[in-house]
């Protein structure tokens, strides 16, 4: 006898209930006791589980039923998801493939001046550009530049995405506190989904082939700092500055472009450091599904338990890191002497 027959005998539901709690089967409890030679152990007063109520009301589904439903639901819903959702993210698997191609097939000599001059141009100092020089040279060392251009690349494309995408919903959200309440919630589910979550529904959504698979699940979860801190920043706006452009007879455009986002850019410049780390925290995970680049052979030392190919890519991911951690930061920092001044 189950604990929970009483239970439905006083409230009559045992009609409803139908047949024998034997004629269901087995709960996940029960499985997982068959398969490791156990049986499951009875309790005093067990949990109103969806399982345990189904021993004693077969009507009532069990919890492999409530997961065999999402699944069902979201395969139904694939065909009419994958219709959509196709030709919207086609083009950034051409960004990605063509990044990946350019990054790939320009000759080193040419690439490591560019990106020596974007550093010098974005930092202005010159510890922060020699640092940049030798870690890319670091890394052709020990054979890992082209796996650290691929990782580059994604996070130049991904990045680039999430700004692009990102500041101007920052500033709907500052103008509109019912837009703000309304997206908030959707941007705390990004920022703690765990990460490895986000590749799941994609998966099934689309090819392993693909590059817009990882590109969407980087995107995704590398876009919430930039929302956030554009939102926070234009709210932050000094509001005697928008009084006087108010008396000075500038509209709404003028605004936005000529008081509020140059004030705003400390802020916002924060929030792109933020989402360029994320995005290179999330190429590591993104290679589960096919990224190229350093994750790549972080995931071969752990699947061949290869010491040494492991802590090599460990130590090239760090470098890309700190290199653009501190370039990003060099350019916020530009940014602020640049507002003090005026």
């Amino acid at each position: 006898m189950a604990f929970y027959d009483g239970f439905f005998n006083i409230f009559g539901l045992k009609g409803w209930c139908g047949e024998a709690a034997s004629s269901a089967p087995m709960s996940m409890a029960e499985l997982l006791a068959k398969s490791s030679g156990k049986e499951a152990k009875g309790e005093f007063f067990p949990f109103p589980s969806l399982d345990n109520l189904n021993e004693s009301c077969p009507g009532i589904i069990q919890s492999r039923d409530v997961t065999k439903g999402i699944e069902n639901g979201f395969l139904a819903a694939k065909p009419a998801l994958k219709a959509v959702l196709d030709p919207i993210t086609q083009p950034l698997s051409w960004l990605l493939d063509g990044a990946l191609w350019l990054f790939a097939t320009t000759p080193w000599f040419i690439m490591v001046p560019i990106l020596i001059a974007i550093s010098w141009f974005a930092s202005r100092s010159k510890q922060v550009t020699i640092f940049v020089f030798a870690s890319i040279m670091m890394l052709g060392l020990v054979d890992h530049y082209d796996v650290a251009m691929q990782t580059l690349s994604i996070i130049f494309v991904c990045t680039t995405i999430s700004v692009l995408f990102g500041v101007p919903v920052g500033i709907a959200m500052s103008k509109s506190d019912r837009l703000q309440k309304s997206v908030v919630p959707f941007l705390d589910l990004l920022q703690t989904l765990p990460t490895f979550v986000y590749l799941i529904p994609l998966i099934f959504l689309f090819s392993v082939t693909e590059s817009k698979l990882y590109g969407i699940a980087i995107i995704l979860y590398a876009i919430v700092p930039v929302i956030r801190l554009t939102d926070l920043g234009i709210r932050l706006v000094d509001k005697d500055v928008i009084e006087a452009a108010d008396a000075f007879g500038m509209n709404d455009r003028q605004k936005l472009i000529r008081v509020q986002l140059p004030l705003a850019l400390p802020n916002i410049m924060a929030g792109v450091n933020q989402t360029i780390m994320m995005s290179l925290a999330m190429v590591v995970i993104a290679s589960l599904v096919s990224a190229p680049g350093l994750g790549v052979n972080v995931l071969r030392g752990i699947r061949n338990l290869e010491l040494g190919v492991g802590i090599v890519a460990g130590i090239g991911i760090v470098l890309l890191a700190v290199i653009l951690d501190r370039v990003s930061k060099a350019a916020l920092k530009r940014v602020d002497m640049t507002d003090v001044k005026h």
